[in-house]
């Protein structure tokens, strides 16, 4: 148990430090240069950086944290809140470490490539058990309480934020800003939920005793059997409800074709799935 929990940790902080490093190189070789915000916490520091630019943009963002680490250590689980502050402190360090500058000069394509750079960073970090601070906290602490999605309670804050940076940041830069969140908010929920998203699945059919044995052998997921009624028929019917796996739809689909071609279909996305084998919620 001892070795598998050490692998666990490592692998965590892997994903935290990686995470940590690809955000940074956002912010230092696109976002910086470029006068660009960024998003959250990192935006707020950007803003603080620009105003007072001897001030270390990490010393900033690691001042502002620590207010929100304090509400963390009473909402959120302390395995998430321990490894976060590993994240802000990598986080907080690699934003110190020089990069060159991307030599892109479109605006736009640089806020498309700094928003696909910081998506995919902040998606691995919170793939992990932790995370780099800042709104991600807030965010997951909205998450467990209301179910709303990661990138869309960032999508949210940073507007507010944008609104109040306008008088001191170029409507122009703003702009572009607003598509590099939006761009960053995206390919962060695709690499945390997105990749192994899930489909609820509703079939009713006569032949539902054979379809349910078909998911369960041979794509080996569990099926419910639900009792129905026929609004207008006021026949007696087995409605079949299952969870599959993104990947495995088209299977899926094939088998209840295979067996009824008539068969009433309904699917579904899910936010997230809680349960063994199948969930996709990330354990914070």
């Amino acid at each position: 148990m001892k070795k598998n929990e050490l692998k666990k940790i490592v692998w965590n902080l892997v994903l935290i430090s990686v995470g940590s490093v690809i955000c940074a190189f956002a912010v230092n070789s696109i976002l910086i240069p470029k006068q660009f915000l960024a998003g959250g916490i990192t935006g707020l520091a950007m803003l603080i950086h620009y105003g007072l630019p001897t001030i270390p943009l990490g010393v900033v963002y690691f001042a502002l944290n620590i207010p929100i680490f304090i509400f963390g250590w009473m909402f959120v689980g302390r395995r998430f809140f321990l490894y976060s502050i590993a994240g802000m402190a990598t986080y907080s360090l690699a934003v110190l470490v020089p990069c060159p500058e991307m030599t892109v000069r479109d605006p736009l394509l640089n806020a498309l490539t700094a928003g696909i750079i910081t998506g995919i960073g902040s998606g691995i970090l919170l793939r992990s058990l932790g995370s780099a601070g800042g709104m991600d906290i807030l965010a997951v602490i909205i998450l467990k309480k209301y179910s709303i999605r990661l990138g869309t309670t960032s999508l949210v804050f940073n507007v507010v934020l944008m609104l109040t940076a306008i008088s001191r940041i170029p409507l122009e830069m703003i702009l572009y800003t607003l598509i590099y969140i939006y761009v960053s908010a995206y390919f962060m929920n695709l690499v945390v939920t997105g990749l192994s998203q899930r489909k609820s699945v509703m079939i009713i059919s006569n032949q539902w005793s054979e379809i349910s044995d078909a998911i369960m052998t041979k794509l080996d997921r569990g099926v419910t059997v639900i009792h129905g009624e026929g609004g207008y028929s006021k026949k007696q019917q087995k409605i079949l409800y299952s969870i599959i796996p993104f990947q495995e739809l088209a299977r899926f689909k094939e088998i209840v074709r295979t067996i009824d071609p008539d068969a009433f279909v309904v699917i579904n996305n899910t936010l997230e799935v809680m349960g063994h084998r199948i969930g996709n919620q990330p354990h914070w």
